[in-house]
């Protein structure tokens, strides 16, 4: 089990927890000082069956200064995610062939099982 984390990020904290109290010691990957390649992140797109620009965090200044109204191809927002990491959402977490993101904290427990 992986985690994509920033220890900055509340929810992100809350989620390493949740999975450290079930027993689980997942690898940690501070997404931010080592972001995700094209093709991981391509992966983890498709693992939680969703558009890659879903998940893009919309809230980021860097969103809302340079890429908020503009319309990107998957392939694109995948680039973009991986030029600036910030924008992606947190925490990711994942297991074989499944992810989630760990928002709410709560998600987490469906990998847990």
């Amino acid at each position: 089990m992986e985690i994509w984390h920033n220890p900055r990020c509340k929810k992100s904290r809350e989620t390493l927890k949740r999975i450290e109290n079930a027993g689980y010691t997942p690898q940690i990957r501070k997404y931010l000082e080592h972001p995700p390649s094209e093709r991981e992140l391509s992966q983890v797109v498709k693992l939680l069956g969703i558009k890659a620009e879903d998940l893009v965090r919309k809230t980021e200044k860097i969103y809302k200064d340079e890429f908020k109204g503009m319309d990107f191809s998957g392939h694109e927002w995948i680039t973009i995610m991986t030029k600036n990491p910030k924008l992606i959402e947190r925490p990711l977490v994942i297991d074989d062939n499944r992810a989630i993101i760990g928002r709410p904290p709560e998600n987490v427990d469906a990998l847990l099982r």
